[in-house]
């Protein structure tokens, strides 16, 4: 299983952090995620763009790494 971490910035509070959570275990290939204000980590077989793309269409406002 791959392991891929990803950084924010940006995310305030925790309805943004469960909106991320949700919106990367949706994805195809996630196994198991943890979430918190300044990043992810993320285990399974994604793609490290469809990660960063799913976050980014949450139109939250904040930077992804």
């Amino acid at each position: 299983m791959a392991h891929q971490s990803l950084s924010f910035q940006g995310v305030e509070n925790a309805d943004q952090v469960n909106r991320i959570t949700t919106a990367l275990m949706m994805l195809d290939g996630v196994d198991s995620v943890e979430v918190g204000r300044h990043g992810a980590e993320v285990e399974g077989h994604a793609r490290r763009e469809a990660l960063i793309k799913a976050v980014q269409s949450l139109n939250l406002g904040i930077e992804v790494k």
